[in-house]
């Protein structure tokens, strides 16, 4: 890796995004809008956020060899980010199961993303 203005250590997951018209109660089904699929994370949100902004930033996060992790490498490095120091592989790639009502709350699930080793 080379010279950067930042360097991210955090979480690259897939967020799985659906709108509903309120949340469910314990043991109820809500039906939702269509299923979008975003590349999110925390980290992979920072790291894209600053090279949008015109810091040299790379990402130190790991991602499963999977569509999943193809999406967000791919959106990583459409947004200049490097890469170099993402690993691939080891578990499949974390995502975020999230709700969005009319208001623009949300809710989320997740389920762990790969640890960098």
């Amino acid at each position: 890796m080379d010279d950067y203005d930042l360097l991210v250590v955090g979480s690259a997951n897939a967020d799985l995004v659906i709108g509903v018209e309120r949340r469910p109660g314990p043991g109820e089904t809500v039906l939702g809008s269509d299923l979008a699929v975003h590349p999110g994370g925390k980290g992979a949100n920072q790291a894209v956020a600053a090279a949008r902004l015109g810091a040299r930033t790379a990402l130190l996060a790991r991602v499963g060899d999977d569509a999943h992790g193809r999406l967000l490498l791919d959106s990583q490095r459409q947004a200049g980010v490097d890469t170099a120091g993402v690993l691939v592989g080891g578990a499949p790639t974390g995502v975020a199961l999230i709700t969005v009502d009319p208001s623009g709350a949300t809710a989320s699930w997740s389920r762990r993303a790969p640890t960098p080793a």
